[in-house]
């Protein structure tokens, strides 16, 4: 059961109710959610692929900004010319794979059919910084693009917190 005060932070963080909220993956140096766990599938049934989700709006916006001056182009050719490389993303790939499975049956899901899209384009090209970014905060070491996107973002944390909590209340 996530605490209703982080509920609170991560819907004003993303500026609407949580979907198939599961459990906070990873808190930002200030104290706040910035990455959450979400179900596999919605309460509906729908198909979510997208494990772990950024909610943090500085963090976000930093890593859109990489996004923006083409980090992701220059990735994506690396996977052709870096065997290495291409091995350690498709490791995280199958590694997203099993975490997300062990939430469905942990959630008492239908697994997501074989085939289905793990996050951020893994593992043949780099599609969202974003989701790789918190694959990397919620299990450490285990995403390369992840790993190097964060450390190009720099410290999002450094103003303080993103968000209040709704009951005014610093935390």
């Amino acid at each position: 059961m996530i605490d209703p005060l982080e509920v609170a932070v991560i819907r004003q963080q993303l500026g609407r109710e949580p979907r198939g909220l599961r459990a906070v993956a990873h808190r930002c140096p200030c104290g706040r959610p910035d990455v959450v766990e979400t179900a596999p599938r919605l309460p509906d049934g729908t198909p979510f692929p997208t494990l772990y989700y950024l909610t943090c709006p500085r963090a976000a916006a930093a890593i859109g900004g990489l996004e923006a001056a083409g980090l992701m182009r220059e990735m994506t050719g690396r996977l052709a010319d870096d065997a290495a490389t291409a091995r350690e993303y498709q490791r995280a790939h199958q590694d997203y794979l099993a975490r997300r499975d062990a939430a469905a049956d942990a959630a008492g899901q239908d697994r997501l059919p074989p085939g289905t899209q793990s996050a951020g384009g893994m593992p043949h090209r780099v599609k969202c910084l974003h989701a790789l970014v918190a694959h990397e905060l919620a299990v450490p070491g285990a995403n390369p693009f992840g790993r190097e996107a964060l450390t190009a973002a720099g410290q999002w944390w450094s103003r303080g917190p993103c968000v209040i909590p709704d009951d005014g209340v610093r935390r």
